[in-house]
């Protein structure tokens, strides 16, 4: 197996394909990743492949990992065409593809690179993770091209609104399969030690109330809006703490500086109690940390992950109805239109309902499992396999 990355950044959907590739790995199968760019540029942070947690898990567990080196953002693309590779790139994927048997594409965006002609003909399952693909740039003419020629065998939905959008924009049905984010049950769980860890560790008193907010800072996450329902509930629960975590979010992001400016603007007290802790490899302990797991994102959701997380580790889920979260949440947290004032009453009302939250999200365990998401994958690549096998003359163009 060759998963085939555009880079490796902070996001929920490296996460998981990440941690895919490893249950895969432990259940027998031979596996090998692709990175496209080095070093990636975005979120107002430098992020360096081999500083990525994903990558040092990867390498950890000896899956060999190789960049093509380029890199993406802060004037270090070098004016290149994503569409576009060198003979060397080339040369380097087709050594790559040719040990495979079948390609995993982490989203469609490495397909500009794995439809080209001269590559080794193997079998692409790109796994698809937002609900927006007309919002993707080229991506979507690229998955649709990619399609028609042959070389996507089938796509991974990890949601159903990633499905349903990609089918309105023209995929076909058949090559849509729905294979739910799943989380690891053994890290993610409440745990009172953790807890208490964390909050020492950040000041913050052993039963104040506690929202977390796990997100890159990017436009779809409406930041924003977060920040300006964060202000109207600090104000209103004196002893509250709100924990903001993810790539950007720190002093050193201008952008984040100046919509905390916007939204605290006539209460210089209140960010006191806002804690900016950046990228975090221990998420298990700041969810487990924490009351709530908030989410406000406008568009491009499909599972979110820190949702699942953070509801494994005890936080009550509120969020914005964007792709599957209303689904994930239900029963289990609460949906809150995209209003600060209406977010804020939402938190503290999963605050005070925690203890009555808790039964449902036990219950939801298995359904958000690790070992469910991974046995779905391996019996999808087994039968792209098998398929392949049949119809697909494993020849090289060119």
């Amino acid at each position: 197996m060759l998963s085939v990355y555009e880079g490796f950044f902070s996001g929920g959907a490296r996460i998981v394909h990440s941690d895919v590739v490893l249950g895969l790995r432990e259940g027998g199968q031979h596996h090998r990743v692709l990175s496209i760019h080095g070093e990636v540029h975005r979120e107002a942070t430098r992020q360096r492949m081999e500083d990525d947690a994903c990558y040092r898990k990867l390498t950890a567990a000896d899956v060999g990992v190789t960049s093509l080196g380029r890199t993406f953002g802060a004037g270090g693309a070098g004016g290149l065409d994503p569409a576009v590779f060198t003979g060397p790139e080339l040369a380097d994927t087709a050594r790559a593809t040719a040990d495979a048997d079948v390609v995993l594409s982490l989203k469609e965006q490495p397909l500009a690179l794995l439809a080209r002609a001269g590559l080794p003909r193997r079998p692409v399952v790109v796994c698809l993770h937002r609900s927006d693909p007309e919002n993707q740039g080229r991506a979507l003419g690229d998955l649709k091209a990619a399609i028609a020629d042959g070389t996507v065998a089938a796509a991974v939905c990890c949601a159903e609104s990633t499905r349903a959008a990609y089918e309105a924009a023209g995929v076909p049905a058949g090559l849509l399969h729905v294979i739910p984010n799943g989380v690891d049950l053994i890290r993610f769980r409440p745990d009172a030690a953790r807890r208490l860890a964390a909050r020492t560790a950040l000041g913050v008193d052993p039963a104040a109330p506690v929202v977390v907010f796990a997100a890159r800072y990017d436009g779809m996450k409406n930041v924003p809006l977060f920040l300006a329902a964060a202000a109207a509930w600090l104000d209103a629960v004196p002893d509250g703490h709100v924990l903001m975590c993810g790539a950007g979010m720190t002093t050193a992001n201008p952008g984040l500086a100046g919509d905390i400016a916007d939204a605290f603007a006539g209460a210089p007290d209140l960010p006191a109690r806002l804690h900016l802790l950046g990228v975090r490899h221990d998420m298990e302990t700041v969810y487990a940390a924490s009351d709530v797991v908030a989410l406000t994102s406008a568009w491009g959701e499909a599972a979110p992950l820190c949702l699942v997380e953070g509801m494994m580790c005890g936080a009550v889920p509120v969020t914005t109805d964007v792709g599957d979260s209303a689904a994930i949440v239900a029963g289990r947290g609460i949906v809150t239109p995209p209003d600060p004032q209406a977010i804020a009453a939402a938190w503290t009302e999963a605050v005070t309902r925690r203890d009555e939250f808790a039964p449902a999200s036990a219950a939801a365990r298995e359904r958000f499992s690790r070992t469910r998401m991974i046995a779905s994958y391996a019996a999808l690549i087994d039968r792209v396999y098998a398929g392949s096998v049949q119809r697909i003359p494993q020849r090289e163009d060119g």
